[in-house]
């Protein structure tokens, strides 16, 4: 099982886990990430080993400021400082032409790397500790719920030679949006906290917005290929009315309920979106754990402004993802 790491040891034992081309689980305002050194093209393979994770599916590169940035990139425009201005550190990712010293690994065998600057203290500080860039795809098999906590981790991985290193909670709790800037209007691929309105304010024109997974060009984002987020329980996404015809062999994931109608187990969420998203795998992850055979999840709590919205958005999209069946 692996081993979960605290403070300045945690960060020394990092360092030295990642010079060795070994792997450590960090924590960011998003999800914890399994990070590798990611100008190691077999420490990146071992990333996708361990997860499970199709080839065809790129991985974010993690830098601690804009310079470390541009050493993976083959060019900078004036847009990603902007942002990079605006977002960082934050759950913004950028897509650029890579940089050849680039591993195919990480981006799928494509021109363009997704890179973003974490907003955690513990990720900053490995990173710049490190001195070079880290791959940090959610820490987790593929396909199943991202982790939100060290012991969401430590749980999913038999391996004894993957450090933990604890950060607490993950703030945001949900996956960064990711930001295609290859193209003639920026374009977003992945739904996140960050909306497609806050990206248009900073840049000063228009932002479009393309996540079906059907397109090729969606290999540049990773997140869409593929099941995603999805509990090992059978899972349905419901409205408030349904939740009253619950058995009481369904665990209800609900924001407007205080008492399961069959007296079976109940999972209250926050009615704020912010607060929702942040709870949102933990819960997935305790109906998981319960005894229940199936999971309800009442649809999430309506907007009440804009950057509500983008979060509605993003929710919903993992949400409709994690039960797909």
């Amino acid at each position: 099982m692996a081993e979960i790491v605290a403070g300045p040891e945690g960060i020394a034992l990092g360092v030295q886990f990642l010079g060795a081309g070994q792997l450590v689980a960090f924590p960011t305002e998003t999800v914890y990430g399994l990070g590798a050194d990611a100008l190691n093209p077999n420490a990146v393979e071992h990333v996708f080993k361990l997860k499970g994770r199709p080839s065809n599916n790129p991985v974010i590169v993690h830098v601690s400021d804009e310079t470390m940035a541009q050493g993976v990139v083959r060019d900078w425009p004036d847009d990603a400082s902007t942002l990079a201005n605006e977002f960082w550190p934050g759950p913004l990712t950028l897509v650029l032409h890579r940089s050849p010293d680039v591993p195919d690994a990480v981006t799928a065998s494509g021109e363009t790397v997704a890179v973003r600057c974490p907003e955690h203290p513990v990720a900053l500080a490995l990173i710049d500790s490190f001195g070079k860039p880290i791959v940090g795809p959610s820490a987790n098999p593929s396909g199943y719920i991202s982790p939100t906590t060290p012991e969401h981790v430590r749980d999913a991985f038999d391996e004894e030679d993957l450090l933990v290193i604890d950060g607490g909670h993950c703030r945001a709790g949900i996956e960064s949006t990711v930001l295609d800037l290859t193209t003639d209007t920026p374009t977003i691929l992945r739904l996140g906290v960050i909306g497609a309105h806050r990206i248009a304010e900073a840049l000063g024109r228009e932002v479009e917005t393309r996540c079906s997974d059907e397109n090729h060009e969606n290999t540049r984002s990773p997140g869409l290929i593929g099941a995603h987020y999805q509990p090992r329980t059978p899972t349905r996404l419901v409205s408030a009315d349904q939740l009253l015809e619950a058995p009481s062999s369904a665990v209800l994931v609900t924001w407007s309920l205080v008492a399961h109608p069959a007296s079976g187990e109940l999972i209250v969420m926050p009615e704020r979106l912010g607060a929702y998203a942040q709870a949102m795998y933990r819960a997935l992850h305790e109906g998981d754990r319960s005894r229940a055979d199936q999971i309800w999840v009442e649809s999430p709590p309506p907007p009440s402004d804009a950057d509500e919205r983008a979060i509605a958005d993003a929710v919903s999209e993992r949400l409709s993802r994690a039960t797909h069946q």
